[in-house]
């Protein structure tokens, strides 16, 4: 017998300290004393029922220790199945957390989705409508090329006073020669006649 199985019976005869091993001593030694002595009946009756009021007092408590353990067995299979169906039902919580926490984020992306949509919805809102701007567009279109068709108007204007002004240019400068050339054939003819009349006879003396 081991060591450990000792201490295991020895705590089971004992029971919760209260001197079940005592008792069982006493008893022991009751037994011994009442084959070993040789004396009157009545004593030896006396201490015969001793022994019986022992062992019963001693059985009373073998089936007392023995409910105790069962109730304890009995105990102990509740606690175990309750303590199996709390940790089922902590694994239950920690996933549905786990899902909460996921149906979190998601909510948060909506939330901000919905957001931006709104503050778009409101920035679309204040635009006005396709048809006004397609219109507008259609005016903007026509200004743009009758700007484009005034544009070349005034390009082909502007072309004619060039050529214009070329022409004008060219012929002042045709005149201013031409009055250069008689102003100097004017002031040669002058010279001349001035010379003409110098060089002619004296008047006749009386």
């Amino acid at each position: 017998m081991s060591e450990e199985e000792v201490i295991r019976r020895r705590l089971i005869f004992d029971g919760d300290g209260t001197g079940e091993d005592r008792r069982l001593n006493l008893l022991l030694k009751m037994i011994t004393n009442w084959v070993k002595t040789d004396e009157s009946d009545e004593i030896m009756q006396a201490k015969f029922d001793k022994i019986l009021v022992q062992l019963s007092i001693v059985e009373h408590s073998k089936h007392r220790y023995q409910y105790v353990s069962k109730s304890n067995s009995v105990q102990l299979e509740k606690y175990q199945t309750l303590h199996s169906t709390m940790e089922e039902e902590i694994d239950k919580k920690k996933n549905e957390i786990d899902l909460q926490r996921k149906e979190l984020v998601k909510a948060k992306v909506i939330k901000h989705n919905r957001i931006q949509y709104d503050l778009l919805a409101k920035a679309i809102a204040k635009e006005p409508p396709r048809t006004i701007m397609n219109k507008k567009l259609k005016v903007l279109q026509k200004e743009l090329a009758d700007l484009a068709t005034e544009k070349k108007l005034l390009e082909s204007k502007l072309d004619s006073r060039k050529r214009q002004f070329n022409v004008l240019s060219t012929s002042a400068n045709a005149l201013a020669a031409l009055l250069t050339k008689n102003e100097k054939l004017n002031g040669l003819m002058e010279i001349s006649s001035d010379t003409l009349n110098l060089s002619g006879p004296e008047p006749m003396s009386e």
